[in-house]
């Protein structure tokens, strides 16, 4: 079998591994997962470093383009194989794409991840979870959702009325937060609930999905 020409290397149960995966999957790209230890320090073996200095995860092999940091592969990714979910063509909506691409790696992914790590990997690595940080990432990432609430109320989509990486840059990590306690925040918001199920039910969504069995960390236990 011929080696595939796309490679990405890291672990997939990371949402950043996955957002490169899914941009990928939605653009149809055949692609190589190269797996990687963080237990046993792959990301920082010097054959990582000559891939990504910083030593982190993921890192995408294109022919002999390298590139890392998880949203420049996803641009990438799509610009070179599907550009329509860039508003390529458009002057306004690739303007609005790029807003709500940088909202979503500026205003709400930030606090999802923290909620996240707070309540699903924290426990998992045996330690007690800061309930502080999460209560005032919690409330922070309620005013956010509001906004969203607002956009959404008046197209179906971030960008306008199509599907954009400015939706499905926000996949991962959403998938990620909805398996904790809190994404009751997410579910009273009636069009931020209809925009996620449509997402979440994607062919591509559901098959990086399979990939991070968030679940099992004890996340959807109500914290008392």
């Amino acid at each position: 079998m011929a080696t595939s020409a796309v490679k990405v290397y890291g672990w997939a149960i990371s949402p950043f591994v996955s957002r490169a995966l899914l941009a990928l999957e939605e653009a149809g790209v055949d692609y190589e997962l190269v797996p990687m230890s963080r237990q046993a320090g792959d990301h920082h073996r010097p054959e990582h470093l000559a891939r990504n200095p910083f030593g982190k995860v993921p890192v995408l092999e294109d022919g002999d383009l390298t590139l890392f940091e998880s949203h420049a592969i996803s641009r990438h990714v799509l610009r070179k194989h599907k550009p329509e979910l860039l508003g390529t063509g458009n002057l306004e909506q690739a303007a609005l794409v790029d807003v709500w691409f940088e909202v979503e790696a500026h205003q709400l992914s930030p606090l999802a991840i923290a909620i996240v790590v707070e309540c699903i990997f924290t426990p998992f690595l045996g330690r007690e979870r800061n309930q502080a940080v999460v209560d005032e990432n919690v409330e922070k990432l309620k005013k956010v959702l509001e906004v969203y609430e607002a956009r959404l109320s008046k197209s179906k989509y971030l960008a306008g009325d199509f599907l954009s990486l400015a939706d499905l840059s926000h996949f991962t990590i959403m998938h990620c937060f909805m398996a904790t306690e809190y994404a009751a925040l997410v579910e009273v918001l009636p069009h931020v609930s209809a925009w996620w199920e449509g997402l979440a039910a994607r062919p591509a969504a559901k098959k990086v999905a399979e990939f991070m069995p968030v679940g099992t960390a004890g996340a959807s236990k109500k914290h008392e």
